[in-house]
């Protein structure tokens, strides 16, 4: 008896899926050990083999926010520069890669990502949030001068100053103050940079700030 065509074809199809899965799966670890070990050449190996570099993990993280949040920036480099990257890819806590490198205070992988077009502005927590934060200023001077809303408000209207009072270094504090950052404004719950810094026993920069309120 002769085996229907279409039962030929749907058999054929069915050992193509079965090995594309079984790629997919292996590069898919592949991929995100990688990133855990900060391995460029395995990641570079595997966007020329068509990987998608947006590809997310178990919990929804991109692998470049992974990467950053990792602190495995060759990996990052390679992310950066592969054609299909999208840059405003957010893991489940809306944060994108450019975020994660303002905060690690990566200047040189922040001005790459902004080379790509990752936006500076967007609704809620922003880059200079988490700038405001990073070991230096660095990343903080280059936000704002491309144009970062100094007073950005996040979701519970807390600023980047109210950040840098209670996390940052000074130099973020001096250079928000210096750029005019409003000392005055307060968040949902009535607080204001002063307070953020008091919370964390700056008194006499909390005291200072106290001096700059509008």
């Amino acid at each position: 008896m002769k085996t229907p065509r279409n039962y030929l074809r749907f058999v054929f199809y069915l050992i193509v899926l079965i090995g594309f899965s079984k790629s997919f799966s292996g590069s898919y670890d592949e991929f995100f050990t990688a990133i855990k070990r900060d391995h460029r050449n395995t990641v570079e190996e595997l966007l020329k083999r068509g990987f998608d570099p947006n590809t997310l993990d178990e919990k929804g993280q991109p692998g470049l926010v992974l990467a950053l949040r990792n602190e495995s920036y060759k990996v990052a480099e390679a992310l950066i520069d592969s054609a299909g990257l999208h840059t405003e890819a957010t893991n489940p806590a809306g944060e994108t890669a450019l975020m994660m490198a303002s905060l690690r205070g990566q200047s040189q992988l922040a001005e790459r990502l902004l080379k790509r077009g990752a936006a500076v502005n967007r609704p809620g927590w922003s880059a200079l949030h988490y700038a405001a934060t990073a070991p230096d200023e660095t990343v903080l001077g280059m936000l704002l001068e491309r144009g970062a809303l100094i007073d950005a408000r996040s979701p519970n209207g807390t600023t980047p100053l109210m950040m840098a009072a209670q996390y940052g270094p000074s130099e973020c504090v001096d250079l928000l103050v210096a750029r005019g950052a409003n000392a005055g404004l307060r968040n949902d719950l009535g607080l204001s940079a002063a307070d953020f810094a008091g919370r964390s026993g700056r008194d006499g920069l909390a005291s200072a700030l106290k001096r700059r309120m509008k």
